[in-house]
């Protein structure tokens, strides 16, 4: 709660940003890459990141560790693809669903905010199970009930306080302690080398070496070793995580919102850094304490954990426990609790956002009914400023043309912001501020304000709301290794057509319609069949569902089947006639708020405006992809180069080795290691000299042209030079 007021006092001191709807859901929407890698690593750092790869590596051994980290590393660079498409064709839009209602209409958009939900929903499922079964395991007596409070009150009051923007600061804060005690963990296991008092394999690789090279691994492992590569099992599980992550990553809002937060340039390098530092903690983690927990396990000739325990996710902390005991513990605890901070405000934040712009203002309670996207919101009349707000209509159509002007070109509204920038005593008082006077805008300004206001009862009420859906999961009897494969069977069917809907111009809402529904049906009927088969039927339904080629089959036919539906639909049912793609692409551009022009944002990048009349065009279709054909060329190229790299190239080097010798082994952590220092380094430093390289800059900046501290001085000014500040 500090870091958040702390970056509240930032942003409106130094920036002087406006306590405003975007601004909350899209942090002002020019994120450093330092900052977008770090809120993207801590937002993929579940709970479960952390100790369910441990778990994956007790099973498997070393191929278990890399698996989980390169499945899902592989699909947030492709996710940097798809980033700079959205910023390119919908620079103005919140949501990735804002995209799919203005493209295919009302029907497909309300069946696509259900999986979207349900992502949110699954997701924040899978964090609250492993946080709620840490704590019940590291904290006496701790209740169910109790734990599901601690994790709410911890992950809304900060989220409520800040915003999206406070989640980044917050972020960085959270990811640099659980990378410092990652440090300190892997120290004590690998680089310890004084005598211990209980003589356990721990302290350097030779010592954990001569165990589990004793131990017997699972029997689709090669010669049944925890050291070989050769792993089927782990091979099914990395082709399942992947497909999971693919379903997880393109339907969850928060990972868009991330990219919605950042420019095109930005947002991509920031994705592509993420994915290669996020990498570090399921794979350090993982071969550390899963490994260590089998060498200790094999020295003491007996389990551990029960079975049961390990599947909950709990042979992390027990493993911290025994090798630093009360301060194992707390560092487990604290770990896990920043992972839930972080993910699960970036939850709330995008469960919010969906609610706001998706549910309640196009449906519930909008501005203006029935408003079709070609049309001006502010006056319900044809906007013709589909490429830039000067084009001419025919004359014919002059009487039912808009003629808004911008906001920021509006003397009524800058002397509204002056008048309640200055508010009385009485106001502050009372707590209400002085009304919009301007007739063109003022409206607009106070949906604006109810907005803001119901976004907080959103957030609130989601954060209670986890409450009832954990208790109803532990009733149930779910555990985190079953949600976790689990999740991606009704979800993956909606993430080719979402991919399809920013990337390709023929698709329609007949095939994403279809694709989503037909992916869902097949994927899950699937899954349920191949489960049945096993002893028990679905009567063990917990158990045979959750094994790996039913769970495999379902998330794999989900995605494709909705995939492969959705484009051979879109094929036959393409108006060949009508369809024009630069239109298709050209009404994206509409969606904005006509408060904060999505425009504003890439000043810099076009030199607008133009001479001294102040008159304000926004940048064309073609002016964005030739402005980014060059980044999103570079970006492509390294996406898929590095996704061959981890996911075909390196373990391909990985095969002519059956199983790891002594040497090849402590190479393999001296590789670990080494990968963990620098990450560490990079999201630790970077991160934090970019932003205050920015704060630098801005108060300099602020300083020469004698901005005060706290507000800014509207006098009554020309549109010209009220148009030009705004470029500051």
């Amino acid at each position: 709660m500090i870091i958040a007021a702390v970056f509240r006092y930032v942003r409106k001191t130094i920036f002087h940003d406006k306590a405003n709807l975007d601004t909350t859901f899209d942090a002002g929407g020019k994120v450093s890459i330092g900052l977008t890698a770090t809120t993207l690593v801590s937002q993929m750092t579940w709970a479960a990141s952390i100790l369910q790869s441990v778990t994956v590596a007790v099973q498997y051994g070393i191929s278990g560790a890399f698996w989980y980290g390169a499945s899902a590393m592989c699909v947030i660079f492709l996710f940097a693809i798809l980033s700079i498409h959205l910023k390119t064709k919908s620079p103005g839009a919140k949501t990735f669903l804002q995209v799919i209602r203005v493209r295919f209409g009302k029907a497909t958009h309300i069946i696509f905010c259900v999986f979207a939900g349900l992502t949110n929903v699954l997701v924040m499922l899978i964090l609250l199970l492993a946080g709620s079964a840490l704590l019940k395991g590291l904290i006496l007596d701790m209740s169910i009930e109790l734990a599901c409070m601690l994790m709410a009150f911890v992950i809304g009051s900060y989220t409520l306080i800040g915003g999206l923007g406070a989640t980044f600061y917050v972020s960085y804060v959270n990811t640099t302690l659980v990378f410092c005690f990652m440090i300190v963990l892997i120290k004590e296991v690998f680089l310890n080398d004084s005598p211990r008092e209980d003589d356990l394999p721990i302290g350097s690789a030779d010592k954990m070496f001569t165990h589990l090279i004793n131990a017997t691994g699972p029997v689709g492992n090669y010669n049944e070793s925890f050291l070989t590569m050769l792993s089927s099992g782990s091979l099914m599980f990395g082709i399942t995580s992947a497909l999971l992550a693919v379903g997880v990553i393109v339907c969850d809002q928060s990972y868009w919102q991330s990219s919605i937060a950042a420019k095109p340039s930005h947002g991509v390098w920031g994705f592509v850094a993420a994915g290669l530092t996020w990498f570090t903690i399921p794979f350090v983690m993982a071969t550390t304490f899963g490994l260590a927990y089998i060498a200790i396990e094999e020295a003491q000739g007996e389990p551990l954990l029960l079975e049961t325990d390990v599947f909950r996710g709990l042979a992390l902390p027990r493993v911290a426990q025994i090798l630093l005991g009360t301060t194992g513990e707390y560092l487990t605890f604290l770990m896990i609790l920043m992972a839930i901070m972080s993910t699960g405000s970036a939850e709330v934040i995008a469960m919010s956002s969906l609610i706001v712009y998706d549910i309640y203002q196009p449906y519930i309670n909008p501005f203006r009914k029935e408003l079709d996207a070609s049309r001006c919101i502010l006056c319900g009349k044809t906007n013709f400023a589909s490429d830039n707000y000067n084009d001419q209509p025919p004359d014919d159509d002059k009487r039912d043309t808009c003629k808004c002007q911008p906001v920021f070109q509006c003397s009524e509204c800058a002397n509204d912001n002056d008048s309640r920038s200055n508010t009385s005593k009485l106001n502050e008082i009372v707590g209400v501020p002085p009304p919009y006077t301007c007739k063109e805008h003022g409206h607009y300004h106070e949906y604006q304000d109810h907005l803001m206001t119901y976004k907080n009862f959103c957030i609130i009420w989601i954060t209670i709301c986890t409450i009832p859906l954990v208790l109803c999961a532990d009733w149930l009897g779910l555990d985190l290794a079953w949600v976790f494969v689990a999740i991606g069977i009704p979800v993956n069917c909606a993430a080719i057509p979402v991919i399809l809907s920013v990337t390709w111009s023929k698709v329609t809402y007949q095939g994403m319609i279809s694709g989503v529904v037909c992916g869902c049906v097949f994927g899950i009927s699937v899954w349920l069949i191949i489960a049945s088969t096993y002893d028990g039927g679905l009567a063990d339904f917990l158990k045979n569902t959750g094994r790996q080629i039913p769970t495999l089959a379902g998330n794999g036919v989900s995605m494709l089947m909705g995939g492969l539906v959705c484009i051979v639909v879109s094929i036959f049912t393409l108006n060949r006639e009508s369809y024009n793609e630069e239109r298709v692409w050209g009404i994206l551009q509409n969606i904005e708020n006509p408060l904060h022009p999505w425009a504003m944002t890439y000043t810099q990048e076009f030199g607008k405006p133009k001479g001294e009349s102040g008159v304000y065009e926004r940048p064309t279709q073609q002016e964005l992809r030739k402005r980014y054909r060059k980044p999103f060329i570079i970006v492509t190229v390294t996406a898929i180069g590095l996704s061959i790299g981890f996911f075909i190239l390196w373990p391909a080097v990985m095969l002519p080795i059956k199983v790891m010798n002594q040497d090849q082994f402590r190479h393999w952590i001296n590789l670990t290691l080494t990968w963990a220092f620098i990450a560490a380094a990079f999201i630790i430093i970077v991160p934090l000299v970019q932003e205050i390289h920015s704060i630098v800059n801005k108060a300099r900046h602020n300083r020469k042209k004698k901005v005060p501290p706290f507000k800014i001085k509207h006098d009554i000014e020309s549109p010209s030079s009220a148009f030009l500040r705004h470029f500051d």
